[in-house]
């Protein structure tokens, strides 16, 4: 389904936290191509400016530069808000297991100041970011909502333990909440830079400067690598999903399954580059395995990822090779 098709009454305004960072930007800039009214709320923290700096002067855009750990900010954010698209939150399963009461306090406590912001605020629906992650050590595949093992990391933990949350506002306070559980998302405007970045971009900037990449571990762990046209349309129609599906969490992914390795060969095959990759030690708390079932998505909320893995990774190549 092509996002576009979803519509919402016209003068509508979206709240977009972590509006400055990857998933973030993208969300605004579809929603105000749409026509719709944006508010981004960032501390810049770990999202850009230049993720966001197309959209300043935009009738329709507003900037909050804010912390999501303030509870009047999060008040000031959400008035006069019809929808909360929540994505402000510190990811990295490593960089968490170095940090977890930092992440505690941005990805938990954040997570609640805005739940209650929202409740105050009447907001009509609550989507918010959580993560594959949460499935921990659960062997089987493909992963399926309800069937959890143990978190593996700080981060993990703070995305199960803010759908707890969530749950409770929708049990209690009349909040329709929807959980985004995203698959390895990528795709434009993902960065490449830094100890953390995501595999894609990284692999694709070392590449395109004839460097190679290190893969950690032995390059046949698997993910569901998934579009961020696909996030878009997930987030949009959880906008529109009915009160019975508030409460829940949803895969969002495209249902597929890649191997590292054969990434990393993809990427080459595409850029022409014959290059043999370095091989690391595996990634303290990282799932080996990645897959997703995506049926109750689908049949919740309508969703139907348009973007294969090959599709998705053949436009992201394209933006990379022009943007770095």
């Amino acid at each position: 389904m092509d996002y576009h098709e979803i519509t919402f009454p016209e003068g509508s305004t979206f709240l977009v936290t972590g509006g400055a960072g990857f998933v973030g930007s993208n969300l605004c800039e579809a929603l105000l191509a749409m026509g719709y009214r944006v508010r981004c709320l960032d501390d810049l923290s770990t999202g850009k400016q230049e993720n966001v700096d197309a959209f300043l002067g935009h009738p329709n855009y507003t900037f909050l530069m804010g912390d999501i750990k303030d509870p009047a900010m999060c008040d000031e954010a959400c008035d006069g808000v019809d929808y909360v698209l929540h994505q402000a939150a510190w990811g990295s399963v490593p960089r968490s297991i170095r940090m977890p009461v930092f992440y505690a306090a941005n990805n938990i406590m954040g997570t609640v100041n805005m739940l209650e912001a929202a409740c105050k605020a009447g907001v009509k629906k609550f989507v918010y970011a959580s993560s594959s992650s949460v499935y921990g050590d659960e062997p089987n595949l493909p992963k399926h909502e309800g069937r959890e093992g143990n978190r593996l990391s700080p981060y993990a933990v703070t995305k199960f333990v803010a759908e707890e949350y969530a749950k409770q506002y929708t049990m209690h306070y009349g909040l329709d909440t929807y959980g985004m559980r995203y698959f390895n998302v990528f795709g434009r405007r993902q960065d490449p830079d830094g100890a953390y970045a995501a595999v894609i971009p990284r692999f694709l900037k070392l590449l395109l400067k004839d460097e190679a990449p290190t893969i950690n571990g032995d390059g046949k762990q698997s993910r569901d690598f998934t579009y961020i046209d696909n996030v878009i349309q997930a987030n949009l129609l959880a906008c529109k999903a009915p009160h019975e599906a508030a409460g829940e969490a949803f895969n969002i992914a495209y249902g597929g399954r890649v191997y590292l390795i054969d990434l990393y060969y993809t990427l080459c095959e595409a850029l022409d580059k014959d290059i043999v990759p370095v091989f690391g030690s595996p990634r303290a708390g990282d799932i080996r395995h990645s897959n997703a079932d995506i049926s109750k998505a689908q049949k919740l909320l309508g969703y139907e990822p348009e973007y294969s893995f090959e599709k998705g990774i053949a436009l992201a190549i394209d933006w990379y090779k022009e943007n770095l």
